[in-house]
């Protein structure tokens, strides 16, 4: 599997460095497509924090990327739900970090979630 970045400035607002417009894929034999993920533990209960949550969603993430014999190298994808925008700043960072600086398309969206507790939520789109 190829990733490509495309990343266009002419006419076009300039990425930034952790974040490329659009990713193309060639090669792939499989997409996984992963529900809206949130930062609750194995009982079901939410993080204390927003910090929390955000460690708990990934592991999430990395456990179901895992079943299907994918790791977070084959995100190519990530749309993050945010219960508000001063949030932003510490998914952005945990997206960084989980991601290991490895830029994917991605967008945040500041919603009102289902559960007050529930501070943020992550969906991504892996291929293999």
């Amino acid at each position: 599997m190829e990733l490509v970045p495309h990343n266009p400035t002419d006419g076009i607002y300039r990425a930034t460095d952790d974040y490329v417009h659009a990713m193309e894929v060639r090669g792939a034999e499989r997409l996984l497509f992963v529900a809206g993920t949130m930062g609750l533990d194995p009982s079901g209960a939410p993080g204390a924090d927003l910090a929390e949550q955000l460690d708990l969603v990934w592991n999430n993430i990395r456990r179901i990327l895992a079943s299907a014999g994918m790791t977070v190298g084959n995100i190519v994808r990530l749309t993050s739900y945010l219960r508000d925008a001063s949030y932003a700043e510490a998914n952005g960072a945990a997206r960084v970090q989980a991601l290991g600086g490895r830029a994917v398309p991605t967008t945040a969206i500041v919603v009102g979630t289902l559960v007050s507790d529930w501070l943020v939520e992550i969906e991504v789109v892996a291929a293999g």
